[in-house]
């Protein structure tokens, strides 16, 4: 006899065997899981299957896979291999699947067909969470990370990449000529061998060569000249370190305030998020369901145009413009130097005098309306100005709106630390859950649909956290 806690003897056989639903406790997150996939109309949502053909071999119901990766995605088990494992031996899917262990090629192929209908579950999510009254602010903060795809940065080409290889291929050939040039001089048997060694690694380098001269034209035809070999969506972009990038996939979240629920999402190939603002927005707005909505972004989404649009379609943005002049670098004055009068329709220049319109111009679609004066030669702080002979100020014809995002955010100015805490918590979440690697899928279209899974595993974990799995199954039972 000994002074511990024994367990049951395995080779006894139990005459009452113990019922499914005693493996998980009433409190179990899987239990969410079961009652969120049971109240969705699959057909409805469009995946494959959701009703049975007459004829042929049964398959397993859409419910059950999905069942299974929305477990694996919240418990950080994401490969169909593992999940394969994990449906054979953890209780908590046997309970969940009913004892059904699919083979990882079924459970992979699930996800790969189903994508779209994948990404409609993630966004019904969102809906019962704007039900239960989880979105009280009309408040989101829109925020792009990078994240790594299946592709090394070896396996990504671009002009310049593709001539530094070369340049570095013909640097070692000729590094080896001259090597094997050197023992051709000398005499006997181990000069020859390193001879011989030489020769082989010459002929390798320039098989190399003839294959990356054969990338060329393949660049030049892309229409962002970039080549990736293993996965042909991913791009190679630059990230906040400098000299710094990674090949992979921007990812966009909206992210609303008050619970850091995921309210809308996007994965992109395009490195800069200018051209995001609009479309996250209208994502966002339509989440959460409210007319006029409130939208906070860092400077990398100031886009005159995009800020247009956003306040014509009700949405109202807070977003710090882009300091790109290099005048304040060589210790000049700025724009923002350069106060604009609307009475007069004049700039007020740092001296105080006025510069007047005198011409416009359109460049890159947009109307541009020039003011400068003639006497800045005679101006005592003209070289803190300029280096020309006038200073000349443009302006926008819809910089007015501009202007006004401007002053709301030297009305507010926690925006912006508001924002970084808002959007910036998933970000870093969702990264640590995924790993080093980030992405498992290729392609545009698979890593969305992996991108959907990682998002309504977070919002599912973010509500449990919130509610409660009690309070929760009866918000989603009501």
């Amino acid at each position: 006899m000994t002074r511990y806690i024994d367990g049951w003897d395995r080779r006894q056989t139990l005459l009452l065997p113990q019922c499914v639903d005693d493996y998980v406790d009433e409190n179990n997150p899987v239990r969410v899981i079961e009652a969120f996939v049971g109240q969705l109309n699959l057909s409805d949502l469009g995946f494959d299957r959701a009703i049975p053909a007459e004829t042929g071999r049964p398959g397993y119901h859409p419910a059950t896979l999905l069942k299974l990766y929305i477990y694996g995605y919240l418990n950080r088990v994401p490969s169909s291999r593992r999940l394969e494992r994990e449906a054979q031996r953890n209780l908590e899917l046997i309970w969940l699947l009913g004892h059904l262990a699919p083979d990882f090629k079924t459970i992979a192929d699930f996800r790969r067909d189903n994508g779209a209908a994948i990404q409609a579950t993630c966004r019904r999510f969102v809906l019962l969470c704007r039900s239960m009254g989880l979105f009280s602010d009309a408040l989101v903060a829109i925020d792009g990370s990078k994240f790594k795809a299946v592709n090394s940065r070896d396996k990504n080409f671009t002009p310049a990449k593709l001539r530094a290889r070369i340049e570095q291929v013909e640097g070692s050939i000729t590094r080896y000529m001259a090597a094997m040039d050197t023992a051709d001089r000398q005499e006997g048997t181990a000069t020859n061998a390193k001879s011989v060694r030489l020769a082989e690694k010459i002929e390798v380098l320039r098989k190399q060569m003839q294959w990356l001269q054969s990338f060329e034209e393949a660049i030049k035809q892309a229409p962002d000249h970039q080549v990736s070999l293993t996965d042909p969506d991913a791009r190679s972009m630059a990230t906040s370190g400098k000299g710094t990038g990674i090949v992979g996939y921007n990812v966009q979240l909206a992210v609303e305030a008050e619970h850091h629920l995921i309210v809308a999402h996007a994965v992109t190939n395009v490195g800069h998020d200018r051209t995001q603002l609009v479309p996250m927005s209208r994502q966002a707005r339509a989440a959460v369901g409210r007319d006029r909505l409130t939208v906070l972004a860092d400077r990398g989404y100031f886009s005159g145009k995009q800020i247009l649009a956003c306040e014509s379609e009700g949405i109202v943005p807070y977003v710090p413009k882009t300091l790109t002049s290099g005048a304040l670098v060589a210790g000049r004055f700025g724009k923002q130097d350069f106060v604009y009068v609307p009475r007069k329709d004049v700039y007020r220049c740092p001296a105080g005098k006025h510069l007047t319109f005198r011409s416009s111009t359109i460049e890159n679609d947009m109307l541009l309306r020039a003011y400068w004066r003639d006497d800045c030669a005679a101006c005592a702080i003209k070289t803190r100005c300029t280096t020309g002979k006038e200073r000349r100020v443009k302006r926008w014809e819809h910089e007015d709106v501009l202007d006004a995002m401007q002053k709301r955010l030297d009305q507010v100015p926690q925006a912006m630390a508001l924002r970084r805490q808002t959007a910036e918590h998933p970000f870093g979440t969702l990264k640590a859950w995924m790993g080093a690697t980030h992405f498992l899928t290729r392609t545009l279209k698979r890593v969305s649909t992996e991108m959907s899974l990682q998002v309504l595993a977070y919002n599912m974990k973010r509500v449990l956290a919130i509610m409660g799995t009690g309070p929760l199954l009866q918000a989603m039972q009501a």
